[in-house]
């Protein structure tokens, strides 16, 4: 099993910027694949970016994000600019195995709040 706990979350006003982390424990060697996904209120589940040995960015993102990645403390962040109201959710980390399981793993979620 793998833990994600994340931080930074918050309240910001439109065109703020906002940092958030996720630590990730336990067997960490199995983990691939660690990114960032949200969920508005009434809507489903999105990315917004990952980091393997690639990076991938949701179209929303519009450069206004940067994903990164500490592999030797097995963090992954994302920061956010220029906010928007739209950019407001629960911000969930996310965790992929490599081969053989490709389990997913998830953390509990940190609402932003972008609102003026």
């Amino acid at each position: 099993q793998v833990e994600l706990v994340e931080s930074g979350g918050g309240s910001v006003q439109p065109g703020q910027s906002l940092r958030l982390s996720c630590a990730a424990s336990g067997k960490v060697l199995s983990v691939n694949v660690m990114g960032w996904y949200r969920q508005a209120p009434g809507k489903e589940r999105e990315l917004v970016a990952t980091r393997s040995s690639y990076t991938d960015y949701a179209p929303f993102v519009k450069g206004r994000f940067t994903i990164s990645r500490d592999y030797t403390k097995n963090t992954v962040d994302l920061e956010m600019n220029n906010l928007e109201p739209g950019d407001t959710a629960v911000y969930y980390c996310y965790a992929k195995n490599g081969f053989p399981d490709f389990m997913v793993f998830w953390g509990r979620g940190i609402q932003v709040t972008v609102s003026s």
